[in-house]
């Protein structure tokens, strides 16, 4: 039986009394809602939707007198951070999950069933999907009932759907019996989540409570808050002593559990993108890990029931004699490939844990990284002085950012799960086997062998450390000085042969931190597996700087709530030359209309100031002010203020 074949079937059951494997075979399994024809009725229900939220939103925009209002094609501002992020998290968990099914599938489309072509299929399925699922997105755009409504019936749809054809087939023959079942979890609680919140949103739209305004980005408190805290003097400011003493090694620890634990501020949210970005990642991590699972550990089952006594004739081909006795020798070998499965395992189990708690250190660092270039900390952030503007490669990779942190996600994934199931296995097998039961002690008799070397190795170490600590160094009056300079030279001539040796070591041990280092952290983006004076060379860590330059410039929250104020001080205008005209009818309401235009030029006034002073060290705006423009040939602009060229590495940066 080729190996295809082999994993169209499940799990073998070892029969002791015929020592055969009884294998159940799953036959294919076609439920009753079919899924060409569930494809097709959906494809044209979506249409049809896309047509009426067509005919909606250009009736909105003819009956609105508000500028920028969105249209049908741009489903969701990513760019707004106070909008509820549910829908978008929902919608792009929902078109994962299908692209992982695609990937695997032997059919990418239903619509055919043609395994020659598969590429070709693929790339069409990788642009049908998300235009299948996109009216799911589009319905909340609107933010009217009609769109409520159409997307609940959508939500539903695809939810009851989904969930009919998994209780009708919950095995399948594609790698194991319920991957299947287990792979669409994500995709049925996003969709439960969409059936959910829909509904929800139309009846708040019913009640009068849901807020629909276009400008509700701008008119809300987050941004004015935001500025508020900035603003806010602490009245009971406490001034802390720096103090030269390290933290005890309890304190160190606590912070570096903190450091991994992300908790929300009150002042801050997370942007859209980031939020997806989130979602998608933890989606990714489950989905590979799931396929990493069913595709081997059923295979090596399947190995290890199929081990009868002819495996110590194949071993005796290969002059491998374990025991005499062929019934101790299949004993041995089903330990061992039990052994080769639990590394395995731990191995699936360690990589998951590392990826979690690099996902939540990601979230802090985001946070940080964030709230820096808020700040104007550029050079914090960035390592050097950088312009925050939007660029072609920025908008590139703010673009493709979610989509990377996938990819990302997907190889450091298996990366990691094959370094440490090597690692394990050498750990085990090497190491911790031999000692329990005191043979192949194959390691341990060369590393002994070659005891005269490591002790050579131990004395030269200890004999530079403790003659630098004793001989070579001297306090004076609270200082320290060099003494014995000559027999330092000596010793420094003496041990330069030994210290070779010891250099080698040390690469090596480098090369192996180095490189556990950048597996570990090879699935995230926000930081740089190179040097920090070559990490432009990254192109992860490169799309994430360009990442936070299109957020950080198009959604700075003093921006916003400097465009806020804005628009309110256009309607206080409209508001007095409306009762302004008003006014003209009768000669009493003279003094009342100049009291108005009074208060309102006092309160224009005061914004306009208040927003001058918030904004002057606005990083986001130093290339549109004029003195920018005269002084860029010969000066250089920190984070918005003029400073002198003492960073010559600017221009390289950016």
């Amino acid at each position: 039986m080729d190996k295809d074949a082999l994993l169209d079937y499940e799990y073998p059951d070892y029969d002791p009394v015929t020592k055969k494997i009884n294998i159940e075979i799953i036959p294919p399994c076609d439920p009753t809602a079919d899924d060409r024809l569930y494809h097709i009725c959906i494809s044209a229900v979506s249409l049809v939707v896309m047509v009426i939220l067509a005919i909606l939103a250009r009736r909105t925009k003819a009956g609105s007198q508000q500028k920028g209002l969105p249209g049908l094609f741009s489903p969701v501002n990513f760019l707004d951070h106070t909008q509820h992020k549910g829908l978008a998290v929902a919608v792009f968990g929902v078109l994962l999950c299908k692209l992982c099914g695609m990937v695997i599938s032997p059919n990418p489309l239903p619509f055919t069933t043609e395994t020659e072509n598969k590429q070709n299929w693929m790339i069409l399925g990788v642009f049908f999907y998300p235009a299948l699922y996109y009216p799911l997105l589009a319905c909340g755009t609107l933010h009217n009932k009609v769109g409520y409504v159409l997307g609940s019936l959508l939500s539903w749809t695809h939810f009851g759907i989904l969930v009919w054809q998994k209780i009708e087939c919950p095995k399948t023959p594609q790698i194991h019996k319920h991957y299947s079942l287990l792979s669409s979890l994500p995709q049925i609680a996003c969709l439960a989540f969409l059936s959910f919140q829909y509904p929800l949103l139309l009846f708040k739209g019913l009640k009068g409570t849901e807020k629909h305004n276009v400008t509700e980005d701008l008119n809300s408190s987050y941004y004015s808050d935001y500025v508020k805290k900035l603003l806010k003097k602490r009245k009971h400011m406490k001034i802390s002593i720096s103090s030269t003493e390290t933290p005890k090694l309890p304190q160190r620890i606590m912070d570096a559990v903190k450091s991994y634990i992300y908790t929300p501020q009150e002042a801050f949210r997370f942007p859209l993108k980031l939020a997806i970005s989130g979602v998608v990642s933890f989606i990714t991590l489950y989905q590979v890990g799931l396929l990493l699972i069913m595709a081997v550990v059923p295979s090596l089952q399947i190995a290890r029931m199929g081990v009868d006594e002819d495996i110590a004739n194949v071993l005796a081909g290969f002059r491998i004699v374990l025991s005499p006795d062929k019934h101790e020798v299949v004993r041995i070998v089903l330990y061992y490939m039990w052994c080769v499965e639990v590394c395995y395992i731990s191995a699936m189990t360690l990589s998951t844990l590392v990826n979690l708690a690099m996902f939540m250190r990601s979230m802090v660092l985001h946070r940080s990284n964030l709230k820096g270039l808020y700040r104007g900390d550029i050079y914090n952030v960035y390592n050097c002085q950088r312009s925050i503007r939007a660029s072609r490669p920025a908008l590139v990779c703010w673009m493709g950012y979610t989509s990377f942190t996938a990819a990302h996600v997907c190889i450091g994934m298996i990366v990691q799960t094959m370094v440490f199931f090597l690692c394990l296995l050498i750990a085990v097998f090497l190491i911790i086997m031999p000692i329990l039961h005191g043979q192949n002690l194959i390691l341990f008799h060369i590393l002994w062998s070659m005891w005269p070397f490591w002790l050579m190795i131990l004395l030269a170490v200890l004999i530079q450390h403790v003659t630098s600590r004793f001989c070579f160094i001297k306090r004076v009056a609270g200082t320290r000085d060099l003494d014995n300079r000559g027999n330092l030279f000596l010793l420094t001539y003496l041990l330069f042969p030994v210290n070779v040796l010891i250099g080698v070591l040390l690469a090596v041990w480098r090369m192996i931190i180095t490189a556990l280092f950048n597996i570990v952290h090879m699935g995230r983006m926000d930081i740089s597996l190179l040097n920090r004076n070559v990490e432009a060379f990254d192109p992860a860590y490169r799309c994430y700087a360009h990442y936070l330059k299109i957020e950080v410039s198009q959604s700075h929250p003093v921006m916003k709530a400097f465009c806020g104020i804005l628009l309110q001080s256009a309607d206080q205008e409209n508001n007095v030359e409306q009762r302004s005209r008003e006014a003209e009818e009768g000669i009493q309401l003279v003094q009342q209309e100049k009291k108005l235009q009074k208060v309102s030029s006092a309160k224009r006034a005061r914004g306009h100031w208040q927003l001058l002073y918030t904004l002057v060290n606005n990083p986001s705006l130093v290339g549109t002010r004029k003195h920018y423009q005269q002084r860029a040939a010969a000066e250089s602009f920190v984070n918005g203020s003029l400073k002198g060229n003492k960073e010559a590495e600017a221009a390289a940066c950016n």
